[in-house]
């Protein structure tokens, strides 16, 4: 059984949309959906610095946007997907890379709602000083207990032995100065404390904007961040992907689910990397391409090929077809938003 991915803020790094340009039809869809977010995606991709993109509100677009031109290059025909993918996922804001994937929402849409995710966080985040700190090894009973000691949040769960801490950047210092046992704390050049409490606004404001989305019931499962679920009611993904944004990340549960469905092969898809890292060390025996340029596509189909279409949900057309033909211990990344 495949599974497709799709990773979360953290994962872009200058230039990386480059090679992708090189593929027809690409840049002309970038500029279509430049138009979407207000954002040169183009420019972002290729040519600004790290300080740059980090910001949230230019890293959530451009990540749906490379995410999806990843998986329009993988299938070009959207239903192909449907066809052989036996569930997809997404960490963090890599859940509406996901959501348009599986025919759940538009391109347009997802990329409408990613432009404004990324600017009301941003926004929440301006607020109160706040940040996040990963949290690398040591029991994790340990590590959640010193976390709550310090009145931080577990906002990542990502297995394999990361968890990453959110809060006010005095509590975070505070955490780092006592640290728990056996465990290193690393902080991380983040905006804000995301999947907290602190992103109450942001949630409000996208819940202003969902009753207007057309959404579809997938038919490729849907694992959700929120606990694992696997879904197959398109407004309960889309409800969730509204609540997520100030609620805890659990990418555990999400990998543990994989391995419950019996899951052979993973494709990560642009700005890949991350998630494949964390599934070799916690999906041992599953088989991963992390999809990070276009040299990465033979490996991938081929993967495709020994490991997809096992499907035995009835699979669905992908809303990406409004994308197709526009009038879209590893090192640690900082994958929270």
């Amino acid at each position: 059984m495949l599974v497709l991915v799709a990773p979360g803020q953290g994962a872009q790094t200058p230039g990386f949309l480059a090679p992708w340009l090189d593929l027809d039809g690409v840049a002309d869809r970038l500029r279509w959906w430049s138009a979407v977010t207000g954002l040169d995606l183009i420019h972002y991709g290729t040519k600004a610095d790290a300080d740059e993109i980090r910001d949230t509100a230019v890293a959530q677009p451009l990540l749906v946007a490379s995410g999806l031109v990843a998986t329009l290059a993988l299938f070009p025909n959207p239903a192909d997907a449907a066809r052989v993918v036996g569930a997809t996922a997404g960490h963090s804001v890599g859940e509406l890379t996901a959501a348009a994937g599986t025919g759940i929402l538009s391109a347009e849409s997802a990329l409408t709602l990613v432009r404004e995710r990324g600017r009301a966080m941003a926004a929440a985040a301006a607020v109160t000083r706040t940040g996040m700190s990963a949290v690398l090894g040591g029991d994790r009973e340990t590590v959640l207990a010193k976390i709550a000691e310090h009145g931080l949040t577990p906002a990542n769960l990502n297995g394999a032995g990361q968890i990453v801490a959110a809060g006010t950047l005095e509590q975070l210092a505070a955490f780092a100065a006592d640290p728990p046992e056996k465990a290193r704390v690393r902080p991380l050049a983040v905006a804000g404390a995301f999947h907290t409490e602190h992103m109450a606004a942001a949630v409000s404001r996208l819940a202003e904007l969902v009753p207007g989305v057309t959404v579809r019931d997938p038919r490729t499962p849907f694992i959700s961040n929120s606990d694992g679920a696997v879904l197959h009611d398109g407004h309960d993904v889309v409800k969730r992907l509204v609540t997520q944004v100030s609620n805890p990340v659990r990418w555990d549960l999400c990998m543990e689910t994989m391995k419950n469905l019996g899951v052979t092969g993973l494709i990560e898809v642009a700005p890949a990397g991350t998630l494949t890292g964390l599934a070799k060390r916690a999906l041992p025996g599953v088989a991963t391409v992390a999809l990070k340029t276009p040299d990465d596509l033979e490996a991938a189909r081929d993967l495709i090929d020994t490991h997809g279409g096992t499907v035995t949900t009835q699979p669905a057309p992908s809303a990406l077809h409004s994308a197709a033909n526009p009038p879209g211990r590893e090192p640690v990344r900082e994958d929270h938003a």
